[in-house]
C-alpha cells in the first residue's frame, strides 16, 4: 500500500510540474504574441507617421513644382504675351504715362526724391548674435523675408530695438537698404516704387537724377539723425542734386508715413545746429520745387490705435476670430501676437502716426466731422431710387467696449475713470509666458478699469496708451506730440518733437513751393472700433475687435467690430485731405507765407481682371503707386507744370464740407 501512495504521490507531482511547464509555455506564448502586437502597432504607427510626412512632403512638392513650371512659362513667354491676353479680353491697353508723355514731347526737368513710409524700405544686418551667422548685410525686412521663416525668434529679436532707448539693442546692428532698390519692390513682384520708377526713365529719368531717401522707418525721426544722419544725407544729397541739374529744384515725392518724416526733415534743414541741419530759413525755397504727399496720413490714423492697443486690424481681428486662441497661444513654438506686440512696441515711429488734433478734428462723444456717412464704397448714380438714407455714425469713439455703448447717447452711459485706477496684482498667467509685454504688470484690475470707461475718443486715447503701454509711450512724448499749438511764436514749438505735427509747426518760407496731397478714394477705410475683453488665457492679450459686432444692412459701416469711411484702406479722408483743404488753404497760421495747396483724389477702381495685376487705377494706400492718372501727375509736374497747368484740384469726396465742420482757429 504504501508502494502505491508513493507512485501515486509520484504521478501527481509529474502532473503538476507538466501543468507548470504548460502554463510557462502558455505565458511566454502569451508574451510573444504581445510582444508582437506592440511591434506590429509600432509600425503601423511609423508608417502612419511617415504617410503623413510624405503626404506632406509631396503636396509641398507639387505646389512647388507648379510654382517653378508658372515661373518657367513666364520667362519663356514673349513679352507682350500677357499685353496681348489683356486686350484680347478687355480691349486695348492705354500706353503708360510715360510712354504718353514722351510723345507729347514732355522731357526730364526737375530731380525727383522719393521719401518711402513705414514697412516699405528694406533692412539688412550688419551685425549681430550668433543665431544670425552668415546674414552679414542680408535683407532682414523686405525681399522673400527668408529668415522670418527659417529662425523667427532671431529675426524677432534682430528686429526689435532697444526698450529704453529706442536705438540698437547690443550687439545688433540693422541698417537702411540704399539707392533705389530699398524700396523699388517691397517683395518679389509687389512693386511699391518700381512702377513710378520705370515711367520716369521713359521721359529721360536716370538714377543721377532719382534720389530714394532710405532711413530706418522703426527709429523716431530724429534718431534717424542721430545714429545714421539720415536727414544730413537727405539734404546734401537734395543740395548735390539742384547745383547738378542747372538749378533746377526738386520735386519730393513722399509716401505714407514718409510724408510726416519730410514734414519734420523741412523743420530741421532750417533749424540751427547741433538740433537741426542749419540750412536756414530760405533753404526749402532755394532747393525744393514741390512736395507731392502720396498717401499722406496728416493727422495720423486709428489703424494706428488698434496696432498699439492690441497689435490688430481689421485682418488680424477677423483671423483671430476665426481660429479663437490661436494667434493669441503657441504657434511652431511662438506666441505670434505676443512676439509682435513686444516687437512693434519698440519702433517709435509708429507713434508717429497717433491721431493728432483731439476731439477738435476726429470728433467727441456725440460728433464727428464726417457726420451722416453713406458708407458704401463708390458713389450711386443720381438716377437711383433704391438709395439708403445715410446711417449717422459717431466716428469720434475712436474705441468703444460694445456695440451698444458705439450707438448709445452719451448722456445714457454709465463711464468710471481709469486713469488713477490701481493695476492691482500681475496677470496669473504672466509666468508661463515666453515673451513680456507691457500687459503683463498691467493686472486683473487695470484691464477692468480699462474695459469700465467704455468710451474713448482722439482725446482720451493718448491716456489710454500710457496707462497701457507706459514705456512705449514716455519714449513717444520725447520725439512727437499730438495736440494744436495756440501760439506758434512760443519757444517751446522749436523743439524737434513737434515738427512732423502739422498743427503745431509752421510750413517753410517758400511762397513759391507748392504742397500737394495726392490720395486714394471710394474705399472703406478703419476709422472706429468695438472692442471687447478676451477670454483669459495663458500669456493673453486682454483686449480685442469685437468682430461679432455687425451693422447689417442698417448699418453698413459696421462690420467685423470696425467702423469704416472713406478713404485709401489705411488713411481716412479726413487725414489725407484736412490740411490741404482748410489748415494750409491760402495764408493761414499754419502756413503764413501763402504756399500753394492742391488736392488730388483718384477715385479707386479695382482691376477687371488678373492680367491687370493692382491696377491701374487703383485707389489703395500702397496699389495707388502704379495709378496711371496718379503717374502722369507727378510726371507732369516734374517736368515742370504747375499745379494749376494740372487743373487745381480734382475732389471726389466731401472733404471740404467735412473740413468746414471742423472748429479750428486760423
Amino acid at each position: 500500500m504504501s508502494f502505491l501512495r508513493r507512485r501515486k504521490g509520484r504521478e501527481e507531482k509529474a502532473a503538476e510540474v507538466s501543468q507548470a511547464e504548460d502554463d510557462s509555455e502558455e505565458t511566454e506564448k502569451e508574451h510573444e504574441s504581445g510582444k508582437k502586437t506592440a511591434r506590429r502597432k509600432r509600425k503601423e504607427a511609423r508608417a502612419n507617421r511617415w504617410s503623413c510626412v510624405s503626404n506632406c512632403c509631396w503636396l509641398i512638392g507639387v505646389i512647388c513644382s507648379i510654382w517653378w513650371f508658372l515661373l518657367f512659362l513666364l520667362n519663356a513667354m514673349p513679352a507682350s504675351f500677357p499685353q496681348y491676353v489683356t486686350e484680347a479680353i478687355t480691349g486695348p491697353v492705354p500706353d503708360p504715362p510715360g510712354v504718353k508723355l514722351r510723345k507729347e514731347g514732355l522731357a526730364a526737368k526737375h530731380p525727383v526724391v522719393f521719401v518711402p513710409g513705414i514697412v516699405t524700405g528694406g533692412l539688412e544686418l550688419w551685425e549681430g548674435h550668433s543665431c544670425a551667422d552668415g546674414l552679414f548685410r542680408k535683407r532682414l525686412w523686405g525681399g522673400t523675408f527668408g529668415e522670418l521663416y527659417k529662425r523667427p525668434l532671431c529675426w524677432v529679436e534682430h528686429m526689435s530695438l532697444d526698450n529704453e532707448t529706442g536705438l540698437d539693442p547690443e550687439g545688433i546692428r540693422v541698417r537702411p537698404v540704399s539707392g533705389l532698390v530699398a524700396a523699388d519692390y517691397f517683395a518679389p513682384g509687389y512693386f511699391v516704387w518700381a512702377v513710378l520708377i520705370a515711367n520716369l526713365a521713359r521721359i529721360g529719368y536716370e538714377e543721377k537724377t532719382m534720389y530714394m531717401a532710405s532711413y530706418d522707418w522703426r527709429l523716431s525721426f530724429q534718431n534717424t539723425e542721430v545714429r545714421d544722419q539720415s536727414l544730413s544725407r537727405i539734404k546734401s544729397n537734395i543740395e548735390l542734386m539742384v547745383s547738378t541739374n542747372g538749378g533746377n529744384k526738386v520735386v519730393v515725392l513722399p509716401h505714407s508715413m514718409g510724408v510726416l518724416y519730410f514734414l519734420h526733415f523741412m523743420k530741421w534743414v532750417e533749424a540751427p545746429a547741433p538740433m537741426g541741419g542749419g540750412g536756414g530759413s530760405d533753404w526749402c525755397a532755394k532747393h525744393i520745387k514741390a512736395v507731392m504727399n502720396i498717401g499722406g496720413p496728416f493727422l495720423g490714423v486709428p489703424k494706428a490705435v488698434a496696432g498699439l492697443f492690441s497689435i490688430e486690424a481689421k485682418d488680424i481681428a477677423v483671423a483671430r476670430a476665426f481660429a479663437p486662441g490661436v494667434l493669441d497661444k503657441d504657434v511652431f513654438g511662438l506666441q505670434t501676437l505676443q512676439h509682435m506686440m513686444r516687437m512693434t512696441r519698440t519702433w517709435d515711429s509708429t507713434m508717429s502716426m497717433l491721431p493728432k488734433g483731439g476731439d477738435t478734428i476726429w470728433g467727441g462723444l456725440d460728433w464727428s466731422p464726417e457726420g451722416n456717412c453713406n458708407c458704401n464704397v463708390k458713389k450711386v448714380k443720381n438716377n437711383d431710387t433704391n438709395v439708403a438714407e445715410p446711417y449717422r455714425v459717431n466716428y469720434g469713439r475712436m474705441i468703444s467696449f460694445g456695440k451698444d455703448v458705439a450707438e448709445t447717447h452719451s448722456s445714457k452711459i454709465e463711464r468710471i475713470d481709469f486713469r488713477d485706477a490701481v493695476k492691482g496684482h500681475l496677470l496669473a498667467n504672466a509666468t508661463h509666458c515666453d515673451v513680456w509685454t507691457e500687459y503683463h504688470e498691467m493686472g486683473v484690475g487695470g484691464v477692468k478699469a480699462v474695459a469700465d470707461y467704455k468710451i474713448y475718443t482722439a482725446g482720451s486715447i493718448l491716456d489710454l496708451l500710457h496707462f497701457v503701454a507706459p514705456k512705449l509711450m514716455t519714449r513717444g512724448d520725447a520725439h512727437f506730440s499730438y495736440g494744436i499749438a495756440d501760439n506758434l511764436d512760443d519757444p517751446k514749438y522749436e523743439h524737434y518733437k513737434y515738427w512732423s505735427n502739422p498743427l503745431e509747426t509752421r510750413l517753410p518760407n517758400a511762397p513759391e513751393m507748392e504742397m500737394y496731397s495726392l490720395y486714394g478714394v471710394g474705399i472703406p477705410t478703419e476709422r472706429a472700433y468695438v472692442y471687447k475683453l478676451t477670454p483669459a488665457a495663458e500669456c493673453y492679450i486682454p483686449f480685442q475687435i469685437d468682430t461679432s459686432a455687425d451693422g447689417g444692412s442698417d448699418n453698413p459701416c459696421l462690420k467685423g467690430g470696425v467702423y469704416s469711411a472713406d478713404g485709401d484702406e489705411t488713411v481716412p479722408v479726413l487725414s489725407a485731405g484736412f490740411m490741404c483743404a482748410k489748415a494750409w488753404r491760402g495764408k493761414t497760421r499754419f502756413n503764413p507765407f501763402g504756399i500753394r495747396t492742391y488736392l488730388r483724389e483718384y477715385d479707386h477702381a479695382p482691376p477687371a481682371n488678373l492680367l491687370e495685376g493692382r491696377g491701374t487705377q487703383s485707389g489703395a494706400h500702397v496699389d495707388i503707386m502704379g495709378n496711371f492718372a496718379l503717374i502722369e501727375d507727378v510726371l507732369r509736374v516734374a517736368a515742370g507744370a504747375t499745379g494749376d497747368e494740372l487743373g487745381g484740384d480734382k475732389v471726389h469726396s466731401d472733404i471740404f464740407k467735412w473740413s468746414e465742420r471742423i472748429n479750428l482757429d486760423l
